[in-house]
């Protein structure tokens, strides 16, 4: 088994109309519990990002999807296909100059 590191998975679905923001604000709960964040206030989509361990990218990308999907389902969203998915492990993010 690998090592298991940090990643921030981001997942988003789109669909036809702009969602009313109490059911953006119903996402977010759903998601807080497992880590996450919402977006999607006043566009046709709604997303969330989740803060996952996984040995890899695609690994990652399976957790947040299923985490994605349970919190979906939990905040009666609209039942529109993923369409974006962006995974950024802990090695992927550059460190600016000047931190320790």
């Amino acid at each position: 088994m690998g090592i298991e590191i940090a990643w921030s998975v981001g997942v988003e679905a789109t669909g036809d109309r702009i969602l009313p923001t109490e059911q953006i604000v119903e996402l977010a709960d759903a998601v807080a519990p497992r880590g996450g964040s919402a977006s999607g206030i006043g566009t046709n989509s709604y997303g969330a990002t989740f803060l996952v361990y996984a040995e890899d990218r695609e690994k990652a990308i399976a957790k947040a999807k299923e985490l994605f999907q349970m919190a979906a389902q939990t905040a009666n969203m609209p039942d529109w296909g993923i369409t974006r998915v962006e995974a950024e492990s802990e090695a992927d993010v550059e460190i600016e100059p000047g931190f320790p």
